[in-house]
């Protein structure tokens, strides 16, 4: 009997438990035969009670997925069975998850994936990709040669904005904690790289632009740091807070905010999928520059699915770079 993963209280990766649950897809609905799925801080966020969405128990988990369609219901096109799909993750996770060696899903969310990609790589994508895409693109308008600072830039996310930032052609500044991660995101092609627990991330960011300040910042750590984000802001910049990784309070930044005339923008993803055009055009441009090869998921770790606690325990340590990824292919260690 196909197995799946739900829980019954919030709380941290140990509250996850696995179940066996024969799904049937409803109208509009396909069950997909999973391959891999990729995990994300969304899910840690809707696991602990803290998503945007209160958490409805019992709970699926789980926005991203690869794998095959086994079955559709009714008012769906036929000819998805049998295909290889990706996930979308356009939908409440009160009401589905992708955590499963089965799962019922919307139609509406798959689309087929670059034969480029492995179906490991294929979980990876939409998630981190379509948020880099909304801000750098959307919202950010990053030109050719223009600085972007990413923060918690060794995450799937910060990774995928290094990429994306590449396609437009401006550079980018990652920064991380420790020196540890330096050499790899370099590797990732960062511009440059500031550890800010070493270095003093306002006199670096200083000497990079040559005293002219950033302006697009991508930050999803908020906390104190928003103070010091908003000293290195360009006039006229704009702060894109799309996380809360920070435990602290976070401090409003008045006074650089009024002299400098700053904005201050939350972004989520769900903004640009609840528009069809939105999502048509972000979904193309992933799409075509992981095909120009310009884009490509970077995965830290792969676990087997009987071990899908120590991955969310592994996402959590914040040790890792690049995008964690359950495959069902792998067999438990």
């Amino acid at each position: 009997m196909p197995r799946i993963v739900r829980f019954y209280e919030t709380g941290g990766p140990e509250v996850l438990r696995t179940e066996d649950l024969i799904l049937r897809p409803q109208f509009g609905e396909v069950l997909l035969q999973v391959e891999a799925f990729g995990l994300n801080r969304a899910d840690s966020m809707f696991m602990r009670g803290r998503f945007f969405e209160r958490t409805k128990l019992p709970a699926h988990l789980g926005y991203e997925a690869a794998g095959v369609v086994k079955e559709v219901g009714p008012g769906c096109d036929r000819r998805w069975i049998g295909k290889s799909v990706s996930v979308i993750p356009a939908f409440s996770p009160n009401e589905y998850g992708t955590l499963g060696e089965e799962v019922v899903v919307p139609a509406h969310v798959l689309t087929e994936y670059s034969s480029r990609l492995s179906a490991e790589e294929a979980a990876a994508t939409w998630v981190q990709y379509l948020t880099a895409y909304g801000m750098i693109v959307e919202l950010g308008r990053v030109q050719r040669g223009e600085f972007v600072l990413i923060t918690a830039a060794s995450s799937s996310a910060g990774l995928a904005a290094i990429e994306m930032i590449g396609t437009v052609g401006g550079r980018s500044i990652a920064i991380t904690r420790k020196r540890s991660k330096v050499e790899e995101l370099i590797a990732a092609g960062a511009d440059h790289v500031i550890a800010s627990e070493e270095e003093d991330l306002e006199s670096r960011v200083d000497q990079i632009t040559d005293g002219t300040g950033v302006r697009v910042i991508l930050d999803s750590v908020a906390g104190p740091l928003l103070r010091t984000l908003a000293s290195v802001a360009a006039p006229g910049g704009i702060l894109i807070e799309y996380g809360a990784l920070s435990e602290h309070p976070t401090s409003f930044p008045l006074m650089d905010v009024l002299s400098k005339r700053l904005t201050i923008r939350g972004y989520w993803m769900a903004e640009t999928l609840a528009d069809p055009n939105r999502r048509e055009r972000a979904q193309s441009y992933v799409l075509d520059h992981i095909n120009d090869g310009s884009l490509r998921p970077r995965i830290a770790k792969i676990f087997p699915f009987d071990q899908v606690v120590e991955a969310y325990r592994y996402l959590e340590s914040n040790s890792q770079v690049g995008k964690i990824v359950v495959s069902m292919k792998l067999e438990p260690a």
